[in-house]
């Protein structure tokens, strides 16, 4: 599988924000935040994911974390989770969002920290400039998706949680100058979703599950 930008594909493949067949979570401990899953297509070579690595940060519960562009639901500012992830782009990298093109949406995840993850999947010309907002980004790192879709860089833990199987996942990323970038949690399995919903890869143990709300709510201070 050459993993070639195929818009058609994608666009198939996925789900709209609000379809029925789409994993919502919600509930009141929990607070809801939204990221862009951002694509740089070629026309000869494998497209990018577009990851960040957050600013290290007192007030972050994810600090110095990888993750996707994004953040936290404003009512003030936001009038749905899609406002919220083209906010938080445009803030933390600087794309406007008539340039981004939406794709669709995957299925909800959330972090043992607090937060459910709505991801939206889009694309961007790849010549797009890309500005980082120093304060919450220390880094801008280009991952190609041949390197996700391999089955041999995914490692997956599992336990048992009331008799339940669940998976949780990283990746561990050398970058060309051989700089390790790790990749876990909530955007590792975002990716897994992603790959998995698209191409039917099965990196996902099979049998197993994520984590859900009901599963750590009382973890989580309200």
């Amino acid at each position: 599988m050459e993993f070639i930008f195929n818009e058609k594909l994608i666009r198939r493949k996925l789900k709209d924000f609000d379809s029925p067949d789409r994993l919502f979570l919600s509930h009141p401990r929990f607070i809801n935040s939204a990221i862009i899953f951002l694509i740089i297509p070629y026309n000869d070579k494998p497209y990018d994911l577009v990851l960040i690595r957050r600013t290290k940060s007192t007030n972050d519960k994810h600090s110095g974390e990888m993750s996707f562009p994004g953040g936290k639901f404003d009512q003030t500012l936001d009038t749905s989770y899609l406002d919220t992830a083209l906010r938080e782009l445009d803030e933390e990298l600087g794309i406007p969002k008539n340039e981004v093109s939406i794709l669709g949406c995957i299925d909800d995840h959330l972090t043992p920290k607090g937060f459910i993850i709505t991801a939206f999947v889009a694309f961007i010309n790849q010549d797009t400039k890309m500005v980082k907002q120093d304060s919450e980004v220390k880094e801008i790192v280009k991952i190609p998706i041949t390197f996700f879709a391999d089955k041999k860089k995914f490692k997956e833990r599992t336990y048992k949680l009331k008799d339940e199987l669940i998976g949780v996942g990283k990746y561990n990323y050398f970058s060309p100058d051989n700089k390790k970038y790790i990749i876990f949690g909530a955007t590792s399995h975002i990716i897994v979703n992603f790959i998995d919903t698209v191409y039917n890869l099965g990196l996902m143990t099979p049998g197993c599950r994520r984590i859900n709300c009901e599963d750590i709510k009382d973890r989580i201070i309200s």
